[in-house]
């Protein structure tokens, strides 16, 4: 080419929990069965929608409506119905015309970032979820910029780390939060959330809060929306159905604009995003002529409930699985359907390995293995000798080294399987060398 065509920011757009699958899939073809760990698609994992939200789906496909364009910014009966939703939880208060539909939240993350000036930096968690921190450094061309969620805390964010990060680097311009959190499961007490909204109050920055998990919580821990502790501080939620009916593929997302008139800067910037949608014409319709019939139904706080307890119950089960493993830190998860587990520093060197019987996976994996990150080592190794396939730690843009499952297993002895299996591999990979530092 005469001219250089590549973005800035191409050498971000990194998603490790897709990309593991293409060395998944060559060890599949080698002849191993996996077992699919790396996503949160419930539907894919054997969950089955509850019937009656099926039937008022399949009811909706006869009207001929759902098959046309809706409005650039969604249907204007399902705006007025989220806005309905927000207004009675208390705390801000806001309009249909401050509700914005999106082809599923990924579309949603791209708009926000790529739409703000490009020296605007937006402050994320480490570990960080793929697509906020690939989406944030592609729009800037530089390094994704992070807080930490410290894992001696529950995966709580480090408040100082982020007071200190905003108050000394005048480009960050927003703070992002997700709570519940992707990959720890952490929910942020109220407390803590008032106290970074805050901050931002103080410095004069928004905050983009995704709450695709926020009805997905468990363990004592409470359900939280950020128009319920945002205060005055400008604001995004970003929302969805794709984790709560659960309906993956109807790529339907939305956000809420709280405080938009706080800041006429933001209110220009939300205005813009306002616009580009209106480019693309249209939202996709049926999902978004669900909503109101679904979320509105007096028999959808049964279902979130019952799914609640559900994964409640599973990530008691993955805790009893690490109790008392010595080489990790396996914090509780209070939401969503994640469960991280951590090495401890140390633990992990460049000589460990588990068993593979084929000849053919395990020459692979040893071509792949010697220029990886500690923990993506041993997600190979796990891959090629169990078929298990998980998402290392340091793929969501974080300096600790682990791995992320999923809850999501339907069969309730493949799901023990699974948790003993990664028990036991830990056992093994760590054993298999035993470096003098790793149980200091």
């Amino acid at each position: 080419m005469r001219r250089n065509i590549l973005h800035a920011g191409a050498g971000a757009l990194s998603y490790e929990i897709r990309e593991i699958v293409q060395v998944a899939h060559r060890v599949r073809d080698l002849g191993v069965d996996m077992t699919w760990e790396n996503i949160g698609d419930p539907v894919a994992k054997g969950e089955r929608v509850s019937q009656w939200i099926r039937d008022i789906v399949a009811e909706l496909t006869l009207d001929s409506s759902t098959w046309a364009y809706c409005d650039s910014a969604g249907i204007p009966e399902t705006r007025e119905f989220i806005a309905a939703q927000v207004n009675l939880r208390g705390g801000v208060q806001i309009t249909p015309n401050d509700v914005l539909f999106f082809n599923g939240l990924g579309d949603a993350v791209s708009k926000v970032y790529n739409y703000l000036r490009r020296e605007a930096r937006i402050l994320g968690p480490s570990p960080a979820y793929s697509t906020h921190s690939s989406a944030e450094a592609a729009h800037s061309g530089y390094e994704h910029v992070t807080y930490m969620l410290d894992p001696h805390n529950g995966w709580l964010p480090d408040v100082d780390d982020i007071r200190n990060k905003v108050k000394y680097n005048d480009s960050i311009a927003g703070i992002l939060l997700l709570t519940p959190d992707n990959p720890t499961g952490a929910v942020y007490p109220r407390a803590l959330l008032e106290e970074i909204a805050a901050i931002a109050c103080e410095y004069g920055i928004m905050i983009i809060a995704d709450e695709i998990y926020a009805h997905i919580v468990y363990d004592g821990s409470s359900h939280l929306h950020t128009s319920q502790w945002v205060g005055d501080a400008p604001a995004i939620a970003m929302r969805g159905i794709s984790k709560e009916y659960p309906w993956p593929g109807s790529r339907c997302g939305w956000i809420e604009v709280l405080n938009r008139n706080a800041d006429r800067n933001f209110h220009d910037y939300i205005e813009s995003l306002f616009a580009a949608k209106r480019l693309e014409v249209s939202s996709t319709t049926l999902p978004q002529m669900s909503i109101p019939q679904v979320i509105g139904s007096d028999r959808y706080p049964e279902h979130l409930q019952t799914r609640e307890a559900m994964f409640g119950k599973r990530a008691q089960e993955a805790c009893d699985a690490f109790a008392d493993c010595e080489h990790v830190i396996a914090n509780k998860p209070g939401g969503a359907f994640y469960f991280t587990v951590m090495f401890k520093p140390g633990v992990l060197n460049g000589e460990q390995t588990l068993p593979i019987e084929n000849n053919d996976v395990r020459s692979m994996i040893e071509d792949l293995v010697p220029d990886v990150a500690p923990d993506k080592r041993f997600v190979y190794y796990l891959m090629g000798s169990t078929g298990i396939v998980v998402v290392p730690l340091t793929g969501f843009h974080c300096r600790h080294e682990g791995f992320r499952v999923t809850l999501l297993e339907t069969d309730d002895e493949k799901r023990a399987w699974i948790f003993a299996t990664l028990r036991s591999a830990i056992e093994e990979y760590i054993g298999s060398t035993e470096p003098a530092a790793a149980l200091r």
